[in-house]
């Protein structure tokens, strides 16, 4: 279930660690599982592919994913800026999902925030012709800048939010608890080969 690469110098052979070729989904900061596992559970048809830093939490997803038998689901501990840019095949993944990434809310430390300019090129490269980014936050400023970011590229056509069946994560089910905002964005890749 955990992807041990060979190399992080080169492209993960995706085919080769689903053996198969579902569509592939990517959950970028899949913390400890939670939306990862069930949407696998709920969608059998796709492949699913983790990103998540810490070693707890991989160990973690891979322990449920082991105990539910699911066999679409892989988790890659690795950062998700790296893997975007350099791990990730171009034209390969389906549907990027990036829920409530750390927001850095001080000034000084904004610059560490994943979603800009190089993070949606990279996420531009690595989706198939027609493929999604979707993007949730609890924090309207960075939201806002994400949004902004996404409209300057020009490689984005912006669509209506449907959750299509998706589960909800951990933090989005603590925020609708406690009745705050979730703000969402679903973007799909204009075609590279525009008619």
């Amino acid at each position: 279930m955990e992807i041990f690469p060979q190399s992080i110098l080169e492209p993960l052979p995706l085919g080769e660690i689903f053996q198969n070729d579902r569509p592939i989904e990517v959950d970028l900061g899949s913390g400890p599982g939670k939306f990862l596992i069930e949407a696998a559970q709920k969608f059998p048809e796709r492949n699913f592919l983790g990103v998540e830093r810490l070693l707890w939490r991989v160990r973690k997803t891979c322990r449920n994913g082991v105990r539910s038998g699911l066999t679409n689901l892989r988790v890659l501990r690795s950062e998700i800026d790296y893997t975007v840019r350099y791990m990730l095949p171009r034209n390969s993944v389906w549907r990027f999902h990036l829920y409530f990434p750390d927001p850095w809310p001080k000034r000084r430390h904004q610059t560490r925030r994943v979603a800009n300019g190089e993070f949606f090129n990279a996420i531009y490269g690595g989706l198939v012709d027609g493929g999604e980014l979707w993007i949730k936050t609890d924090h309207q400023e960075y939201f806002d800048k994400i949004a902004l970011a996404a409209e300057q590229s020009y490689l984005w056509s912006p669509m209506i939010w449907a959750e299509e069946g998706y589960p909800v994560t951990d933090f989005e089910e603590l925020f609708m608890a406690k009745e705050l905002p979730i703000y969402r964005l679903r973007l799909r890749k204009r075609s590279s080969n525009p008619r």
